[in-house]
């Protein structure tokens, strides 16, 4: 093959006159992104390509030939194997050939490009009681095209397979341009009129027709032995009785023959009942001997998992995020379906009774509740983000994360690769599609240092030969990809490999499809992320405690699962689900910070504009501190970078203008009236433009000085304090009335307070990069709390109570700041954990619409307002699951003003929209710029967010209304 380093302007010249518009990235800020999969690998591409249309992916793959330059196809880059990253172009498949073509319900069958997120499937075609049977944990973002590069399988592969059982006919490009179909028959040119095209595809055709006719023995002998041999290429598919069928043929080749630009699918009929159960057993291997008996009742799952993922899982998200499983050390989910639900259960509660009989098992149940289903199915589906950075802060890698036997052979097989895991040293978690005899693990591997790698590769290629011993296949779902390609020679006789060779041939003779992947391999330790031959000095602020190479370490924890891409569920990345881009996702910028830290493509180091650009529209609202599998906190890793980024130099204007609000806001108060009036005409404008404000919203109105003293007035009891209310600076400066509420709504639930006024978190400050003033902020406010007080400390905002319970230890790192954040409570929290049993609030409304805070959803774990409202009794709680937008000084900066809008169009203002404005539901949102965002989208309709101390109020004239 040609050396890949050929210069790229010929290309994009061509590019430019064949594809007009198309978008072609080559900097720094795009080839340090797509450097990496979820894989171990980093393989920097020459430039990203994103079509819009088959005919340019035509024009790529002419221009590439014509330049010698190789091309990968990726869809959301969720590859564990090293199959999505590639030395050349890389063609982003899923930003914009995302659309779902035709569906064909009384066929049963759809036309979707190669982008499209199988989810969104899932939506399109539940409306008409179908859906695409496999799928994979990722379904949230994973594309299609992914899915066929990989021969992708999922949690109900049991019932329906691999991918390649549900393909009618794929619409690819050849490596030298040319447009065909591929069906159950064989291979076709797209246009019949095309003669040049139509006798290239039938000579390739041909060729690969006399490959199979001379290969009959060893194709029927050696592939698909058992359902989930995805390894190599699925070739058996050609032979005579399977009628040459090339669409199945090319799913699983990863890329390598042809790039797929749409596919036809087949669909499925929804199942009308379901219903899943938990087992528990003492270790998987214990799990896995009862498979074959639960494979018996035709489930249409059965999943596994270790205790790792779960503590893990319940250490980041609260106890509670993990509910309804027995007790145990490992588990099973078992869901059967139906036709009718009662006899669905009745099914279920037979297996369980046979399962008990067995005796393996330590406990059992079938779960009922809905939301316990969620919840356990999430555990699952984030099995391979958890175990990547585990509670005790391992890291683990994959490698050897997909291997696969035929379901009988599952538990001894297990019983030796744990045997192999202790005699190389290594602990692996273990997770997967147990009912298709394939296992996920994910191995703490050294992967670092010479002497790790060596270890590694050893171990590898150990585990290759025991999985062959037991009639396994290297992979079940993820393909082979850089992982696994060089191993193909340890399940596989010579002759089949050269078969395999001399496949690739006839599609892409010049090797500039995805190279070194199934064909002529590269080593399985090259290209490695983590060989790293000097890394950007990093001295930081913020401590990373949690992190053992500190800013290093805490970026290095996004191994690229890529769940920040999905578009619903949960809050993370909001910036994401406006934009659609790459670099706008918590992994996009985790990958970019992960190359800055490397200096090579970004050697720029904390002056890098493209990691600056990067960061720019993160609104720093902390939902992937939660939501990310492995705990990734971009907020944090901004604001290190704004304060190493301008550490000497001047900022943004809107880093003075909002980044000081605690200061002016304060001094603000003495001259309320009069300054609210100026700033509402002309002047107002005139400084918001000068702040670098953006001046289509108003500014909020400053209240003065004595209302706070006003409000607390009517809040004194006599009862002695238990609390301590913190009155932060923004219910100081604009939201007075918030303070007294929450005192007197403390007071009624038994716990009375006394108030601190005049310190401040810090947070402003922070999140604008001025962490040094922000240090020496919150060091006054830590020594003014720890002074041996240690009462609760309940803080109404949630965004002030988030700082001091995370940003103020992990900024100073001084056990006085720790002792100050074990005390802290939002006003939820308090309510929760410290309310006197029996305490029943005022009469609340029916209908709720809630918007809560990022800082609280993500810092706060388990102790989330919804919870509450539904304890104390609201009915209907409407939550605008997501960003408000506006995130603090996010939504008033200029120049983020359209993303803000364009975040709250996800979530919260379809809800306020559809709000009755003759009996509107009432609003509640504690944060004070998920009020703001209320009230700039909603005031002029008489809607107003109230906080949830005006909602409990005792002094409420009725509910809501503060007297």
């Amino acid at each position: 093959m040609t050396d890949t380093t050929t210069a790229l302007e010929p290309l994009v010249a061509r590019l430019a006159e064949t594809a007009p518009g198309l978008r072609v990235e080559t900097g720094p800020g795009a080839t340090g992104i797509y450097a990496y999969d979820a894989s171990n690998y980093r393989v920097p591409p020459r430039a990203v390509v994103f079509p819009r249309s088959a005919d340019d992916v035509v024009a790529v793959l002419q221009a590439c030939r014509q330049a010698a330059v190789p091309v990968t196809a990726r869809g959301a880059g969720t590859s564990m194997a090293g199959n999505a990253v590639g030395p050349g172009v890389v063609l982003d498949f899923s930003r914009y050939m995302n659309r779902i073509l035709d569906i064909d319900v009384q066929a049963r069958t759809a036309r979707v490009e190669a982008g499209v997120v199988l989810d969104a499937l899932h939506g399109a075609t539940a409306l008409h009681g179908l859906t695409f049977g496999p799928d994979p944990s990722s379904h949230s973002r994973c594309t299609l095209g992914g899915m066929i590069g990989n021969d992708a399988c999922g949690n109900r592969s049991v019932r329906h397979g691999r991918t390649s059982s549900h393909i009618e006919a794929l619409e690819i490009v050849t490596a030298d341009g040319v447009r065909a179909v591929a069906d159950r028959t064989g291979l076709h040119a797209a246009d019949p009129s095309d003669a040049d095209a139509v006798q290239r595809v039938a000579r390739l055709e041909a060729d690969v027709r006399r490959l199979i006719d001379t290969n009959l023995g060893p194709i029927r002998t050696e592939l698909g032995r058992i359902p989930r041999q995805v390894s190599g290429y699925q070739l058996h598919h050609l032979l005579p009785e399977h009628g040459f069928d090339m669409a199945r043929a090319l799913v699983g080749t990863e890329g390598t023959c042809a790039v797929v630009t749409a596919a036809t699918v087949r669909l499925v009929a929804t199942a009308q009942a379901s219903t899943l159960l938990t087992l528990g057993y003492d270790d998987v291997v214990d799990a896995a001997e009862d498979v074959p008996e639960i494979l018996r009742w035709s489930p249409t799952a059965v999943e596994g998992m270790d205790e790792a993922i779960v503590a893990t899982m319940r250490a980041r998200r609260g106890p509670d995020s993990v509910t309804g499983l027995p007790e145990g050390q490992a588990w099973l989910y078992v869901e059967l379906d139906g036709d009718d639900q009662a006899a669905v259960d009745a099914r279920a509660a037979e297996l369980l009774d046979v399962l008990k009989a067995r005796g393996r098992m330590t406990g059992g149940r079938v779960v009922h509740s809905p939301q316990e289903r969620r919840s356990l199915w999430r555990v699952r589906e984030d099995g391979a983000g958890l175990a990547a950075r585990l509670v005790d802060g391992g890291e683990s890698w994959p490698g050897w994360e997909d291997a696969a036997v035929a379901p009988q052979n599952l538990a001894a097989y297990l019983r030796d690769f744990r045997n192999l895991l202790a005699t190389h040293d290594l602990t692996g978690v273990l997770y997967g599609h147990f009912g298709a005899g394939c296992v996920h693990v994910r191995i703490d591997f050294d992967l670092a240092t010479d002497t790790g790698r060596t270890a590694a590769r050893r171990f590898l290629s150990e585990a290759a030969t025991l999985v062959v011993l037991h009639g396994g296949t290297l992979s079940g779902e993820h393909g082979d990809g850089r992982a696994r390609s060089e191993l193909l020679e340890v399940m596989y006789s010579h002759h089949m490999i050269r078969t395999f060779a001399a496949f690739k041939d006839a599609f892409d003779p010049e090797g500039l499809l995805n190279p070194q992947i199934i064909v002529a391999p590269a080593a399985l330790d090259a290209d490695l992320a983590l060989h790293t031959p000097e890394l950007l000095p990093v001295d930081t602020l913020f401590s990373f405690p949690h992190d053992e190479d500190g800013f290093a370490g805490a970026v290095r924890r996004c191994v690229g699962v890529g769940r920040c891409r999905s578009d619903a569920g949960g809050v993370m990345c909001p910036s994401y689900r406006a934009t659609g881009e790459e670099n706008a996702s918590t992994r996009g910028r985790a990958r970019l910070l992960q190359e800055m830290v490397r200096g090579e493509t970004v050697q720029d180091g904390w002056r890098s504009s493209e990691v600056k650009d990067a960061l720019d529209l993160c609104l720093s609202c902390k939902a992937c501190s939660s939501d990310c599998p492995v705990g990734v906190d971009m907020a944090t890793y901004k604001a290190e970078f704004l304060h190493q980024h301008y550490k000497g130099r001047l900022r943004p204007r809107s880093h003075y203008s909002l980044g000081w609000l605690p200061l002016t806001s304060a001094l603000a108060g003495y001259a309320a009236r009069p300054l609210n009036a100026l700033l509402r005409g002309p002047v107002g404008t005139l400084l918001a433009r000068l702040g670098g404000v953006t001046t289509k919203r108003r500014i909020p109105a400053f209240a003065p000085r004595h209302a706070l003293r006003k409000a607390l007035r009517t809040a004194k009891t006599d009862e002695p304090s238990r609390a301590l209310l913190f009155v932060d600076s923004f219910t100081r400066a604009f939201r007075p009335q918030v303070a007294g509420a929450a005192s007197r709504v403390l007071a009624d639930a038994g716990i009375p307070c006394t108030t601190q006024d005049g310190l401040c978190c810090g947070l402003t400050w922070v999140s604008t990069g001025q962490l040094t003033l922000a240090r020496k902020i919150m060091a006054r406010t830590v020594a003014r709390l720890d002074n041996g007080d240690d009462r609760p400390i309940v803080v109404a905002e949630p965004s002030c109570a988030a700082a001091l319970k995370r940003d103020v230890p992990e900024l100073l790192d001084t056990d006085a700041a720790r002792r100050v954040a074990d005390r802290v409570h939002t006003l939820t929290g308090a309510l929760t954990d410290l309310a006197e049993p029996g305490w029943t609030p005022p009469e609340l409304p029916d209908n709720v619409v809630l918007q809560t805070h990022c800082h609280e959803y993500a810092t706060f774990k388990g102790r989330h307002p919804r919870d509450l409202l539904n304890r104390l009794g609201v009915g209907k709680i409407d939550e605008a699951e997501g960003c408000c937008g506006l995130a603090g000084n996010f939504g008033f900066e200029e120049q983020h003003y359209d993303t803000s809008m364009a975040v709250a169009d996800l979530a919260l203002k379809p809800r306020l929209d559809a709000l009755d404005t003759d009996a509107p539901a009432v609003v509640v949102a504690d944060g004070f710029s998920c009020a703001t965002q209320i009230d700039h989208l909603a005031a002029d309709r008489g809607i107003r967010a109230l906080h949830l101390a005006e909602l409990l109020d005792p002094a409420a004239d009725r509910p809501g209304e503060t007297s």
